[in-house]
């Protein structure tokens, strides 16, 4: 993570790091699909046992799974990091109607041990997904995307903070989240993963909010951004 590319946070709201560079690289496990240096963000409770990320019980959770709407992430508005230009943005890739930890754990497997990178679906490992150039080695991808939420198309051009498109649960995805990474080309299949901080947030800290600047957030770490 040494002298990481400053972009603005994409969420608005409290969200946790569920994997971070912060914690550790590859923050994912793998270099592929550009995911050394990536970020998952949820919203959870922080005042419920377990900060769970979806309302109701674990149980009811484990057994039955639950609605993409019972969680807190899902719907939250996605927004570009940077000024740029949009040269990827996928929609219409379905999502299941609820979260299931044993289906999703299966396709999470199946996607680590044998996506084809020449012949499946990218979707199926980002699900939908925007790709925004700032420059011709810096591109941002926007993961995991509400179906028919994409507010945007290729070749567009939009500016830091604007609207892109919503958090989801299509593709590779244990629950509702953002996956953001940056890259060092366009193509999500063979790009290189590049160090990402945040230019500004506010971390809760000693019982109070902090503001941060030019910072990683961590995955035990409570931020918000507004």
């Amino acid at each position: 993570m040494n002298n990481p590319i400053i972009v603005e946070f994409p969420l608005r709201g409290e969200w946790k790091a569920m994997n971070s560079p912060g914690d550790k690289v590859p923050s994912h496990g793998t270099n592929k699909f550009a995911t050394r240096y990536a970020y998952d963000f949820i919203q959870i409770d922080w005042n419920r046992l377990g900060k769970p990320a979806y309302q109701g019980n674990f149980f009811d959770y484990l057994i039955h799974g639950k609605p993409l709407d019972k969680y807190y992430a899902y719907g939250q508005e996605v927004y570009s990091p940077f000024d740029g230009t949009v040269v990827a943005a996928e929609d219409g890739y379905s999502e299941n109607e609820k979260t299931n930890l044993f289906s999703d754990l299966a396709n999470a497997y199946k996607n680590a041990h044998y996506f084809d990178l020449d012949k499946d679906d990218v979707r199926s490992v980002s699900g939908n997904y925007v790709v925004i150039k700032y420059s011709d080695d810096i591109y941002a991808a926007l993961c995991h995307l509400k179906t028919n939420s994409v507010l945007v198309s290729a070749r567009q051009k939009v500016k830091k903070g604007e609207l892109v498109g919503k958090v989801g649960h299509s593709g590779n995805s244990m629950a509702p989240h953002l996956h953001f990474q940056l890259m060092d080309s366009p193509d999500i299949r063979s790009a290189n993963g590049l160090p990402a901080a945040f230019e500004k947030y506010e971390l809760f800290e000693d019982g109070k909010w902090q503001p941060v600047a030019r910072a990683v957030p961590k995955g035990r770490d409570r931020i918000r951004y507004n």
